[in-house]
């Protein structure tokens, strides 16, 4: 698993394991930052969690090719990005065809990139949510494997359209894992 920040995808995936709801492991966690809460989190769980940060690298190839290293020392079955900021070349993805998920906090194709939860209420949408999709060379483009919707509501903030959808990523990432894992997509 690949992340930046705090980790709360992370912690709904491995909590789903624990309730017996997903047959999966997390094998390593892997961050950008250095100073990410995700790694604590993993540490916690017994996760062995390693920082690969770009500054450690004289170039984006080399930290690519170093954190490829570290993917393929895991000897995982998928790459779950799970908050994981940085967009990774086509190099990259395209060494791991299919096998790199990631979860986009909008209804793609709607909302690509970054300030989706802003971008969603100043387009009047009715409604927004989260999606999982396969990771592709082309940003927040590649196939959809489950979308989760959540309603626009007058007086929804960014703040609390981010908690809902967190919320929802918090479901529908552990049910895209296990549809890839078994094979149904």
């Amino acid at each position: 698993m690949l992340l930046s920040g705090g980790g709360s995808n992370l912690q709904a995936i491995v909590d789903c394991i624990a309730r017996g709801e997903l047959r999966a492991r997390v094998v390593r966690v892997l961050s950008d930052n250095p100073d990410a809460f995700g790694l604590q989190r993993a540490r916690r769980c017994g996760i062995p969690a390693f920082t690969v940060a770009v500054a450690d690298y004289p170039d984006r190839a080399s930290w690519e090719s170093a954190l490829a290293a570290k993917v393929d020392e895991a000897g995982a079955d998928l790459i779950v990005l799970a908050g994981f900021m940085r967009v990774l070349g086509a190099g990259f993805v395209n060494r791991y065809p299919r096998k790199i998920l990631n979860i986009h906090p909008s209804l793609l194709p709607r909302h690509k990139g970054l300030n989706t939860h802003r971008r969603a209420l100043e387009a009047g949408d009715a409604r927004h949510g989260a999606t999982v999709h396969f990771v592709t060379a082309e940003v927040d483009g590649g196939p959809v494997i489950v979308q989760g919707i959540v309603a626009v509501e007058p007086g929804d903030t960014v703040e609390s359209l981010r908690k809902k959808v967190q919320q929802v990523e918090h479901r529908i990432y552990s049910e895209a894992i296990a549809l890839v894992a078994r094979g149904k997509c």
